[in-house]
């Protein structure tokens, strides 16, 4: 077992192919951060084993997660393992299950070289765990994975396996497999070497090897032609000695693994108990199969002085390149700055330039990332993560690189908010902090946000569901002793339009000195649902000068805020440019955008608009004997049956619900099911909101209610 050596001195002795950045990724609750857990303790992070329900682990540091015994935030930390007598070092993001922080996932898998797939193996794929595939599919992130629960009661590594390839990937293969099953769950066999392995029945951390039981002797020569067969197709040497001899040595074997798994051709799947020593073969997985920095592709960017295309090899040499993917406030030492570096290195003391916004900011201070707390780093190099202090204006998505050879990364993009509540503070003193503390929140988490409702001056505060608002509601509390209260939650509406439509805008002042004149004609076309907005300019001739055309759209951005429906933003339109006039002496930008804005509401009211209603992908589970209440729960609430299946002895009902039918539906559900039904929820997409409702949300919308 590897001894932890966190010191300077093995910090830099690590050469960079020895390093792992990777990401644990699941659905709520099938057991990431007790997976974690378990690697800080056979890694020597921990000399005593954290526990969720205790609320004593390491990565959920909240207040509020140990609580609730979930994650909420990701947490960082830095371990190292012994592999074959080399010291690797693993930095490790933990990251949450619940749909409500997929934000946290989202902005780690954008900057993380692997990942490893938690699964319940009591259900398989769960509703996140499709989530958490897609966003690692987004990036390209090589997986290896791990089949949790065997112990429990349900636990069955062959049905998950068929679930994984049902839902996420053919290319899945079997590394481990189980010797007993449920609760004499005692061991597994390495599909690899074909040892067998058992734990010691009075200390489940430790490993003996052992022999493999008869009765799963076949499984096992079956799942081992699997693994010899699709680690041959990754390789034309493998698959030529695979068709003379019918075997692979141990040694190609894992050389195919590696390669097929960065490569994104397989999936490696281990299984067991990550409470046990099986979380051990894990840890070997993780150097053995995901790749270091320098097995991936360098980053690419844009060059802001000439527009384009550039890439950085992850090497000190190369000039910085470095992405600030999460940004925290610290009570004690203020701002930290998470960070991932591709290129060239970072040291205390030194300026970096912002290219996203063109400053430049002095780093004062550079550390290695344990959850809440901060080790002091000498440097952070090509292909680390680390934290930086001392930066002021550098937020999520800003790139830090070399002035002398500037480049932009590309951004991260998040969820917009779809739930809101009116922010209601308990005393004066609160409302008057909250002013201070509302900047402070958006920058840690951009799901989050807050506008003033100019009708009744209060304050809304939008995010990503009713969980998370009430997360913030909590931690507002505690961290910046700004108690509120929450009203009731609303859903966030969009306009769109149903047909083209034509429309002209003419702004005309005159006053005792200079007047204001702008003058625009527009065409509006409605666009593909999820396509937001396009602006074309087919202005000729310079009948409106060219310094103008940029106040035009922005004037028609700004018109697109409030909907001529119902007052909510508008989605889903082209606009089209296509004439106008101006006048030499009176035309201005505030002129323009000022006609842009009233041919926009002109033209947007002929063109048929109608209400959309933000649609929630819903999963719920429950015992088969309730079935029928609970569909009828669902049809009651607008929502629309995809499928149903079965799932560990319950059954899983998908289904599309709107989200304003679902503030309290999980309340009703263990209403109908004796406390037994659970529903998990994620924002799929935007739907047209039926005729009835629309007039009710417009008589709202008007006051009339």
């Amino acid at each position: 077992m590897a001894k932890t050596n966190t010191d300077t001195q093995a910090y830099i002795d690590i050469p960079l192919e020895r390093v792992r950045n990777i990401g644990i990724i699941a659905h709520i609750d099938a057991g990431k951060t007790t997976t974690t857990e378990r690697i800080l303790f056979f890694t020597g992070r921990k000399h005593r084993v954290g526990d969720v329900d205790a609320g004593n682990t390491t990565t959920d540091y909240l207040e509020e997660e140990r609580k609730r015994g979930v994650t909420i935030v990701s947490a960082a930390v830095t371990c190292f393992w012994d592999y074959h007598g080399e010291k690797y070092r693993i930095n490790l993001i933990d990251t949450p299950g619940h749909v409500d922080f997929t934000a946290e996932v989202e902005r780690s898998l954008r900057v993380l070289d692997g990942a490893v797939v938690i699964f319940d193996g009591k259900v398989g794929v769960q509703a996140q765990t499709e989530t958490v595939w897609r966003q690692a599919d987004k990036y390209n992130v090589p997986r290896i994975g791990f089949v949790n629960k065997l112990n429990l009661l349900g636990g069955d590594f062959d049905k998950s396996l068929e679930s994984i390839k049902e839902n996420l990937t053919k290319n899945v293969v079997a590394v481990v497999y189980p010797i007993g099953k449920e609760h004499d769950l005692r061991g597994f066999v390495d599909l690899v070497t074909l040892k067998a392995f058992v734990y010691d029945k009075d200390d489940p951390l430790t490993l003996k090897e052992g022999e493999i039981p008869q009765e799963i002797k076949d499984k096992v020569e079956a799942y081992r032609l699997e693994l010899l067969e699709k680690v041959a197709e990754v390789d034309d040497e493998l698959l030529e000695k695979f068709l003379e001899t019918g075997d692979l040595s141990v040694e190609e074997i894992k050389r195919g693994l590696r390669k097929g798994t960065i490569e994104g051709k397989l999936f490696p799947v281990a299984g067991g108990d990550s409470r046990t020593a099986a979380v051990i073969y894990l840890l070997d997985m993780i150097v053995a199969y995901l790749p270091s920095p320098l097995d991936i592709p360098p980053v690419k960017g844009v060059d802001p002085k000439t527009g384009e295309e550039v890439e950085r090899k992850p090497l000190d040499s190369e000039p910085l390149s470095a992405l600030v993917f999460k940004v925290q406030n610290d009570p004690h030492v203020g701002t930290l700055s998470w960070v991932r570096v591709y290129s060239g290195k970072i040291e205390p003391g030194t300026y970096v330039y912002n290219s996203t916004k063109k400053i430049k900011e002095r780093v004062s201070r550079v550390v290695l990332l344990h959850a809440d707390k901060r080790e002091e780093a000498p440097f952070l190099r090509a292909g680390e993560i680390g934290g930086l202090m001392g930066l002021k204006e550098s937020y999520t998505g800003d790139t830090l690189c070399d002035e002398n050879n500037p480049i932009i990364l590309e951004k991260i993009e998040f969820l917009e908010p779809v739930v809101f509540a009116a922010v209601i503070p308990e005393t004066k003193a609160d409302a008057d902090k909250l002013g201070l503390v509302i900047p402070k929140i958006t920058l840690e988490d951009p799901t989050i946000s807050f506008r003033v409702d100019q009708e009744t001056g209060q304050t809304i505060m939008g995010g990503v569901g009713k969980f998370h608002l009430e997360i913030w509601k909590e931690r507002m509390a505690r961290e910046y002793g700004v108690k509120i209260n929450l009203g009731s939650p609303q859903v966030a509406y969009r306009e769109a339009i149903s047909t083209n439509a034509e429309a002209e805008g003419k702004y005309i002042r005159q006053t005792g000195g200079r007047g204001q004149y702008g003058h625009v004609k527009i065409k509006i076309e409605p666009l593909p649902r999820g396509k937001g907005f396009e602006f074309v300019n087919q202005i000729k001739g310079g009948v409106i000068p060219a310094e103008f055309i940029p106040a035009v759209e922005k004037g028609i951005k700004e018109a697109m805020q409030q909907g001529v429906v119902a007052g909510y933003p508008v989605v889903d339109v082209k606009v089209i440019l296509h004439d106008g006039s101006f006048h030499e002496v009176d035309s201005s930008e505030a002129a323009f955008k000022i006609a842009a804005s009233i041919a926009f509401k002109e033209a947007m009211s002929q063109a048929k608009p109608y209400l959309l209603e933000p649609i929630m992908k819903a999963e719920f589970t429950v015992p088969e004997q309730y079935l029928g209440d609970v569909t009828g729960l669902i049809m009651s609430r607008r929502g629309k049956i995809i499928g149903t299946e079965e799932r560990g002895g319950v059954q899983a009902i998908i289904a599309y619900l709107p989200l304003s039918e679902t503030f309290d539906i999980a309340n009703k559900l263990r209403s109908v099911t004796s406390g037994r039904g659970n529903v998990y929820m994620e924002f799929s997409h935007y739907e047209k909101v039926p005729p009835e409702l629309e007039e009710e949300i417009k008589k709202k919308a008007r006051g009339e209610e």
